[in-house]
């Protein structure tokens, strides 16, 4: 079965498309997100007034809101480069999208952990030895 460089040609144009389309839906998705967790964290910081730390609660909501939504950016940017004819001007265009949104996800990171995200929460040891101890149903089981 021979095909022909027009079908090949018709075929990739056709799944290329398809490929930038769903790199607009992820884009979609990701500009969604962040503006439902903005509008959720809104939403539960006004109805929720009554605590003084809430205010902490909802800078953090709307970090972690921005950083999955800047995550399933870069994700999309990535899924459309792949759409086009990659060239060096495309692929770092890409390359700088993706180190801007990876350093904000890591700055957003730090303002919400308190720590890199390549640093170990710090777990005190007096909770390290209690997870390691056996409890008595465990214990029973044994036996």
């Amino acid at each position: 079965m021979d095909i022909d460089s027009e079908h090949l040609s018709a075929l990739e144009l056709a799944v290329s498309h398809w490929i930038r389309v769903v790199g607009t839906c992820i884009e979609t998705f990701g500009v969604f997100v962040i503006v439902a967790g903005v509008i959720w964290s809104t939403f539960l910081y006004v109805h929720q007034r009554t605590e003084k730390w809430q205010y902490d609660q909802y800078r953090i909501r709307i970090g972690r809101s921005l950083l999955l939504g800047l995550e399933v950016l870069v994700a999309a940017d990535i899924v459309k480069t792949i759409a086009m004819e990659l060239t060096f001007t495309s692929l770092g265009l890409l390359a700088g999208l993706v180190l801007v949104r990876t350093f904000l996800s890591w700055t957003l990171f730090l303002e919400i952990e308190g720590r890199w995200p390549w640093r170990r929460e710090f777990v005190p040891m007096s909770v390290v030895r209690e997870s390691r101890k056996p409890s008595a149903s465990s214990s029973a089981e044994i036996e």
